[in-house]
């Protein structure tokens, strides 16, 4: 069994700073990518940032200079550090793994953490 387990999130006013943990654990026989998605009311779940196994980064243009990933390959979390906050940035945050389970040994599979809410005020 893999779980994604996410801590974070929060109430904020614009300008401010939070910080997202994941941390996946479980039967895991390896991660490909770990990354953040977010789903604001009314719209799409969007991909924010993500890391993949090599070093490869990527972020949305709408928070890039703003937020950092940042990944722990030996204990399996990903962190989001988010700065300047804007109200565009409220929603919920997905943590997001693609892994092999070793279980299986099959895949890459999709998990997903249970969400966090982020909320920015103006």
């Amino acid at each position: 069994q893999v779980q994604l387990v996410e801590s974070g999130g929060g109430l904020v006013q614009a300008g401010g700073s939070l910080r997202l943990s994941c941390a996946a654990s479980g039967s895991i026989f390896s991660i490909n990518a770990m990354g953040w998605y977010r789903q604001a009311p009314g719209k799409q779940r969007e991909l924010v940032a993500g890391t993949i196994s090599g070093g490869s980064i990527n972020y949305a243009d709408s928070v890039k200079g703003r937020f950092t990933i940042s990944r722990d390959n030996a204990k399996n979390t990903v962190v989001l550090q988010m700065n300047s906050l804007k109200p565009e940035d409220t929603g919920v945050y997905y943590c997001n793994a693609v892994l092999v389970p070793s279980t299986t040994g099959r895949g890459p599979y999709n998990y997903w953490g249970q969400g966090t809410q982020v909320t920015v005020s103006s």
